[in-house]
């Protein structure tokens, strides 16, 4: 998927320069990285407000046209006003296509409603977390990394080393020993109560029949 985006090379500096661009709808943002130095540059309020509520903005290579030239980027910070839908800054880092990225790519969990903890023990699945930290060259960087649940238990949980990633692709945490938990199917209290309740309730008349059987051997 191919997003693009566009700027404009910003001339004026300064706080008061920024307030004014805000104020005329536009936001300012800067490029930086590679072997070029950093660039101030400015862009449409609206554009850039529902390009950041599209999930594969955050994780995408972007293309970034600042005046009729295109650049490879990834967007790396965003400053939102305290209260108002408004964004104040945005930081684009240029990429380099031979060398490794680090990037928070987020997961999409998929078969939940197949797996054996939810389907036949009435779990609910957790999710621990729901984007992990990866590395890569930039041609191989997905949108998003996908966690087939539809072979989990209830008690057990999913971890890094079970996901299966893109070729190229490495999880960041794992190349340092970490192999945390994704996502576990739990059962909750309710659940419990109603089986306990029926076990207890099968157990009830078995217990009378062995009493009765003690009064008739009296």
């Amino acid at each position: 998927m191919k997003i693009e985006v566009s700027a404009e090379k910003r001339k004026l500096q300064g706080k008061g320069a920024s307030r004014r661009l805000r104020k005329s709808g536009k936001v300012p943002a800067v490029v930086y990285g590679g072997d070029q130095s950093a660039e101030s540059i400015e862009m449409d309020h609206n554009d850039i407000f529902y390009k950041l509520k599209m999930e594969a903005f955050h994780a995408s290579i972007l293309s970034l046209n600042i005046s009729g030239k295109a650049e490879q980027v990834l967007l790396r910070d965003i400053q939102w006003h305290p209260f108002k839908q408004q964004v104040l800054h945005v930081d684009f880092q240029r990429v380099d296509k031979n060398k490794k990225i680090h990037m928070k790519v987020p997961l999409h969990f998929i078969n939940a409603e197949i797996a054996p903890g939810v389907k036949v023990s009435g779990g609910i699945v957790s999710h621990i977390l729901t984007e992990v930290d990866i590395s890569c060259l930039p041609k191989d960087l997905p949108e998003f990394i996908s966690v087939d649940l539809g072979e989990m238990t209830a008690g057990h949980s999913l971890h890094l080393s079970d996901l299966i990633l893109p070729k190229g692709v490495e999880i960041v945490a794992l190349s340092k020993g970490d192999n945390s938990p994704v996502a576990t199917i739990v059962i909750p209290r309710s659940v419990l109560a109603e089986e306990e309740g029926a076990a207890a309730t099968a157990a009830a008349p078995e217990a009378s029949a062995a009493k009765g059987s003690e009064k008739k051997a009296e």
